[in-house]
């Protein structure tokens, strides 16, 4: 026998045969226009970290100079500077956004300052500016390349960008071989994660909430892009290490949200005797996905209390290094 309910677009049960008035969905216009204050933000902080990594380049305290001295030029380098700027402010947007959607997916908490749907709607408008910083610091990194490719026509030197810059696998050089794929699926996967909630009540709630899930991945995948290929954090000091230290709120509030699920279904009550294989199976999946999050939190207070969080030795003389082959005819 089936109910006579069924879950409606943001998990709210509706009677069956009323359909949810189109005024309550939620229009990606809408949001864009009520975006339009936290993307101003959101270019106000990308122009400071500009500015503040212009200001160490020319004062000859760069870490991205220590690491790449051929650097030593923010105007001749200053898209990459600007790339580097869009990257920082959009791992701090990613960080609010995933924040503000765990603290919506828990348990509700007894006081906010403000009401449930403000939330809602930060969470929303900080997902499309987090997707369009990611964006902007691709587009600045390719951008960088094409002035970089001097020995090339117009025309290979756009696709040579493209590639190394959006083309997975395609970018060949030092340490990027591997940061810049991981990048390329945060940016992959963030942009259709982050839109599926506006056609939700045409693919199901219930598939829709299953593919959220995945967000954290983007998350996860941004941070770990950062600290493999951020110049700013390479060597193992402070900022490397605030840079760790951030991520035990967002460990914590992940754990808690696991433990003490909002949704009755995702409680990790044991299954009943005699219940099948893929029921058992299911539940031990989830029971070790909340023992994997308690580890990583574990994990982080480990890393940040012991500074051995992978940060390079900064070496006593800057390296020999050089910027990578340009594409010849």
């Amino acid at each position: 026998m089936t109910s006579d309910t069924r879950p409606d677009e943001d998990g709210a049960v509706t009677p069956a045969g009323r359909r949810r008035p189109a005024g309550d969905r939620v229009a990606l216009r809408a949001d864009l226009r009520s975006a339009v204050p936290d993307a101003t933000a959101a270019v106000v902080v990308t122009v400071l970290v500009f500015a503040l990594l212009w200001a160490r380049m020319e004062s000859g305290a760069s870490d991205t100079v220590a690491v790449m001295p051929f650097m030593d030029d923010a105007g001749t380098y200053w898209m990459y500077l600007l790339s580097q700027a869009f990257g920082w402010s959009g791992l701090l947007w990613a960080w609010g956004t995933v924040m503000l959607g765990l603290l919506l997916s828990g348990p509700r908490p007894g006081r906010l300052p403000v009401t449930r749907q403000v939330l809602e709607r930060w969470h929303r408008t900080t997902s499309l500016t987090t997707m369009a910083l990611m964006f902007a610091h691709a587009l600045m990194f390719a951008a960088e390349l094409v002035r970089y490719e001097t020995k090339v026509d117009w025309a290979e030197r756009l696709w040579v960008a493209f590639a190394d810059t959006f083309v997975p696998g395609w970018y060949d050089s030092g340490t990027g071989q591997v940061a810049i794929p991981i990048g390329q699926g945060a940016l992959y996967l963030a942009i259709p994660l982050g839109l599926l909630f506006y056609v939700r009540h045409r693919i199901g709630a219930n598939t829709w909430r299953r593919l959220h899930r995945f967000v954290i991945v983007v998350y996860v995948l941004s941070v770990w892009h950062t600290l493999l290929y951020g110049t700013n954090v390479w060597y193992g000091e402070w900022p490397r290490t605030v840079l760790w230290l951030l991520q035990l709120p967002v460990a914590a509030l992940l754990l808690a949200r696991l433990v003490r699920p909002a949704r009755r279904a995702e409680r990790l009550d044991l299954p009943k005797r005699g219940a099948g294989t893929a029921r058992q199976a299911w539940w031990w999946g989830r029971a070790a996905g909340r023992v994997v999050a308690g580890a990583v939190v574990v994990g982080l207070v480990v890393v940040v209390v012991s500074g051995r969080d992978g940060g390079r030795d900064r070496p006593a003389h800057p390296p020999a290094t050089a910027p990578h082959a340009q594409e010849t005819d």
